[in-house]
């Protein structure tokens, strides 16, 4: 399977610790680049387990569900002897990519956050709550109870989150949030912290519920206002609600130009550009961008209105979805999703399929922990590979369809999970023979399946921090600080790295993230765990 890749060009005399990474990431995924693109559906029908390495596979095979854990971890496994080439490749993956902190504790997030105020948790997800109470928030006061030996002084001040400390650094009040959804993030930074908050949302239906949420919060402090409080909140809302704007980014547009109208249209008038003032902003003063989870080619397009905007102090960025990033030629003016930097694009062997990209969106802790688990969901994979193989051999046109059976597929009997399945793909249950022979013997190989998922799963870190490291690059390239900074629980939230920018250094900004009193306090509701410093320009 692996592959000899081609020699890197030496872009500079002196190459930067990041692009020596983005290099090295490179060649790793040239030299494993068939079991990076492999579909995992394709398990049986291309014979995707012959295309191991030999030596890997009898170890691979006879590995249990806890071994393999060990394997994508890092943490050895009982009684695990693998060959010395596969760890080089398991050791390899993980040490390109960024470190992502360390998941400690539940699984899943605590159903309600006791960091935020009760009318900021109203319509929000735990998953949801998590992330903007660590990406604005101040944490809360000491607590009298904590033990002796606490290491935080007894008198010490809220400790200041992300995006005030950005505030704080650049002497910005005004945060435009870029893909808003229905405003939570606004909300907690406008109501919270006292910010003035532009919430930029291209769906005019979810720009209409935000608005709704606000008016229900401004009408609840109305109430308790009125009837007064003996123990009022550590951290009173302030009546400021967030501005909502109906648009969307338009990339190929003069920073003083940026937004369309929304999608769908709505019978709001035309938004004013909320950086669209004389000195860049409304207002004449610079803002602060954010963008939680700006989907697909929304991050780039973000990050180049930075570049070129100057009413734009300082952003702080968290994507997703990068199998929906643009990677061919786009139209005049549109950059590419990926790559944004001219240091990835010189690189040879740097594209990345659908499949990579797809891959690099893959929640690793939460594999690792059904591994740990025995978890009945590692059987889902192979009971799609199986259905993949029966469709292909009933009409070999119908490849890849993008079935799904139901989230609870794991929970049924493979003749079950087809009868389900195989509908979607037009064809009759009662034509495909689901009890042979060679349907039993796929079913015994998932085993297999699970091995091959989990060869997957370690690289799929390393690819996102190849596109996160080109973002990096392509501001570095503009003459911004910029740095990498794993903020949220991985176990909860995968895509945990937030990346930072700004005009002016960050130093200040990032010192003391990681000793942030939530990720220590025994007693509080979440166990964040401890994430390595992050440093500016973290690689």
């Amino acid at each position: 399977m692996a592959a000899t890749p081609p020699p890197t060009p030496h872009l500079h005399l002196e190459q930067s610790p990041e692009q020596r990474r983005a290099a090295d990431i490179i060649r790793l995924l040239t030299l494993y680049r068939p079991l990076l693109d492999a579909f995992v559906i394709d398990f049986f029908t291309d014979g995707l387990w012959a295309q191991l390495p030999p030596a890997w596979q009898p170890t691979l095979a006879s590995a249990s569900p806890v071994q393999l854990a060990g394997l994508l971890g890092g943490r050895g496994g009982p009684g695990a002897a693998w060959p010395l080439s596969l760890l080089a490749f398991a050791a390899a993956a993980r040490a390109l990519a960024f470190p992502r902190g360390c998941p400690r504790g539940s699984l899943r997030p605590p159903c309600q956050s006791s960091h935020l105020h009760p009318l900021l948790r109203r319509h929000v997800k735990p998953k949801k709550q998590h992330e903007i109470q660590r990406l604005g928030k101040v944490s809360t006061p000491p607590n009298p109870l904590r033990p002796p030996n606490f290491s935080q002084p007894p008198n010490s001040l809220p400790s200041p989150q992300l995006l005030k400390r950005l505030s704080q650094a650049t002497g910005c009040e005004h945060v435009v949030d870029i893909g808003a959804g229905q405003g939570h993030l606004s909300r907690f930074l406008a109501f919270g912290l006292g910010l003035s908050v532009t919430a930029v949302e291209s769906d005019g239906r979810l720009v209409g519920l935000a608005e709704r949420f606000d008016q229900e919060l401004l009408r609840e402090l109305g109430k308790n206002k009125g009837l007064g409080h003996k123990r009022p909140p550590p951290h009173p809302l302030t009546p400021r609600a967030p501005q909502h704007v109906a648009g969307r980014l338009d990339p190929a547009a003069p920073w003083g130009e940026f937004l369309l109208p929304p999608n769908p249209p709505g019978p709001r008038p035309t938004a004013r550009n909320p950086l669209g003032g004389p000195g860049g902003s409304e207002d004449g003063e610079q803002v602060l961008v954010t963008g939680l989870h700006a989907c697909g080619d929304l991050s780039p397009a973000l990050l180049c209105h930075f570049a070129r905007s100057p009413a734009v102090a300082a952003v702080a960025l968290v994507g997703c979805c990068y199998m929906k990033l643009s990677t061919t030629p786009q139209p005049p003016g549109c950059p590419l999703g990926y790559p944004l930097s001219t240091s990835v694009a010189a690189l040879p062997g740097h594209q990345l399929s659908y499949r990579a990209r797809e891959a690099a969106c893959h929640a690793l802790e939460e594999y690792e922990g059904r591994l740990r688990g025995g978890s009945p969901h590692l059987r889902a994979h192979c009971y799609r590979a199986v259905l993949e193989s029966l469709i292909r051999a009933t009409d070999p046109a119908k490849r890849h369809l993008g079935l799904q059976p139901g989230r609870k597929a794991h929970t049924l009997s493979f003749p079950q999970y087809a009868h389900l399945g195989l509908p979607l793909a037009g064809l009759d249950p009662a034509g495909v023979l689901l009890d042979s022979g060679a349907v039993g013997a796929m079913l015994e190989q998932q085993h297999k399946v699970v091995a091959f998922c989990t060869l997957g799963q370690l690289l799929a870190p390393a690819v996102e921090t190849l596109i996160l490291l080109d973002r990096l690059l392509y501001l570095r390239e503009q003459g911004f600080h910029c740095a990498l900074v794993p903020l949220f629980n991985p176990r909860f939230s995968p895509r945990n790295l937030v990346l930072v920018a700004a005009r002016t250094p960050l130093a200040t900004v990032l010192a003391g993230l990681d000793k942030d009193s939530e990720d220590r306090d025994i007693s509080e509701d979440e166990d964040l765990g401890e994430a390595e410093s992050p440093r500016e320009g973290q690689s």
